[in-house]
């Protein structure tokens, strides 16, 4: 009798395991081809809430990543992302400094999101503009914008 229990349990937690296991996931690589210079790195940061873009300060992120450029290029690979909505927005930060850095109100140094070919006050960046359905391992290209 005590066999039969402690075969039900294994086979309940075997069921419960594989169904984790088995949970999907997927990569997501980012690439920037069109900087003005190899100075500095690109920062990519990747959101999946609806509010989180305009990033001001940078703390809204689901994943960051910095790369170091090279040739004019900047790519990262995101692994094991969950399926759903995403924006991606990248910073080149020519100095270094981890920052966005801005005369005025404008940004000084390249700026891009998901979806975006400009930005303008009529086209200010959004979550719900920059967004993607993540359903399968993907790439996307994310151009840079200079001021």
């Amino acid at each position: 009798m005590i066999k039969k229990e402690y075969l039900l349990i294994l086979i309940l937690v075997s069921f419960g395991l594989l169904s984790f296991v088995e949970k999907e996931s997927y990569s997501l690589t980012i690439s920037v081809t069109e900087l003005k210079n190899s100075r500095g790195v690109v920062m990519f940061f990747l959101y999946n809430e609806e509010g989180s873009i305009p990033d001001k300060h940078l703390n809204k992120y689901y994943k960051k990543g910095v790369v170091i450029i090279e040739k004019e290029v900047a790519t990262i690979t995101f692994d094991n992302i969950s399926e759903g909505k995403y924006a991606v927005s990248i910073i080149h930060d020519e100095n270094n400094n981890a920052k966005v850095d801005k005369r005025f109100i404008l940004p000084i140094e390249g700026v891009g999101f998901s979806k975006y070919q400009s930005i303008n006050l009529r086209n200010r960046p959004s979550f719900s503009k920059a967004s993607f359905e993540l359903n399968t391992d993907l790439g996307i290209d994310i151009k840079t914008i200079y001021m």
